[in-house]
């Protein structure tokens, strides 16, 4: 036994153990006396300062999904960073990554459960092709965004219910987004701080980012003179962001001209036409 133990090698020391990861507790259970296990609480999940941990159906690396407090049609729902960035510059390439792959699969459920297949026997589960959506992202307060969080905006569209009529011009949904149906922030805040009193310096959100009312008949096709013109100078723009991307990173800041985390696999485009 002695020559066998040896042959394994020495028992491992205190230093080279892993971590011990903290184990459920035990719990009696009073009405049966049966041992029971305590599962670790989860960490709570915040949508800027309002807790949201029931909302959420779907968590990933670095971002979650949570269903609206205050929806405009059937289904819609928010998709968010787990970091509480305000603005999406603000965003890593993996998160944003993580972000917008979260949104595809929050799409791709959606379309299961609320679009009707071509044929209602088919095997085959309804895809984001048998409907349509809107996806949108409120960037900042001057766009109507009244939680300081980045969120997606997930929005099914179905055929023959909430779907977009063809014949008219202009789509209410986004009148409604810019209103107070689709003020997010002041339906959590009245959830939160009511009444007002307990809300103490907290201001209710207000909402915003209402597109001026411009009719199609007044919107002039432009020259193609102007939009080369217009592109010209983008390219310019960012030829100067490429340009002092480089001298930071030569410099070792580590963050691009808009503060944004540069991971270390980013590479500055391959042309400098900004194309």
């Amino acid at each position: 036994m002695t020559a066998s133990t040896s042959a394994a090698g020495p028992a491992p020391g205190p230093s080279s153990q892993p971590p011990q990861q903290p184990q459920p507790q035990p719990q009696l259970d009073g009405q049966h006396g049966q041992l029971q296990t305590q599962e670790p609480e989860p960490e709570p999940i915040y949508f800027g300062p309002f807790e949201v941990t029931n909302q959420v159906f779907l968590t990933t690396a670095h971002s979650f999904a949570l269903v609206n407090l205050k929806p405009l049609l059937p289904g819609h729902v928010l998709v968010c960073p787990k970091r509480r960035h305000q603005r999406l510059t603000e965003l890593s390439a993996a998160e944003l990554t993580d972000l917008f792959g979260a949104v595809q699969r929050v799409e791709r459920m959606l379309a299961r459960h609320y679009f009707p297949t071509a044929t209602p026997s088919s095997p085959v589960p309804a895809s984001p092709s048998d409907g349509s959506f809107n996806i949108a992202l409120q960037d900042g307060p001057e766009a109507g965004q009244t939680v300081s969080h980045v969120h997606v905006h997930v929005i099914p569209r179905i055929r023959g219910s909430t779907a977009k009529a063809a014949e008219t011009p202009t789509d209410e949904l986004y009148e409604r987004m810019a209103g107070e149906d689709g003020n997010v922030g002041g339906a959590h805040w009245d959830r939160e701080f009511f009444p007002p009193s307990a809300a103490g310096y907290r201001p209710r959100p207000r909402p915003g980012g209402k597109f001026p009312a411009i009719e199609d008949c007044d919107r002039r096709p432009r020259s193609m003179a102007e939009m080369e013109a217009e592109a010209a100078v983008f390219r310019r723009v960012l030829v100067d962001m490429d340009t002092e991307l480089v001298t930071l990173r030569g410099g070792g800041s580590g963050s691009d001209h808009d503060g944004a985390v540069v991971d270390g696999d980013s590479k500055p485009p391959a042309t400098t036409d900004g194309r």
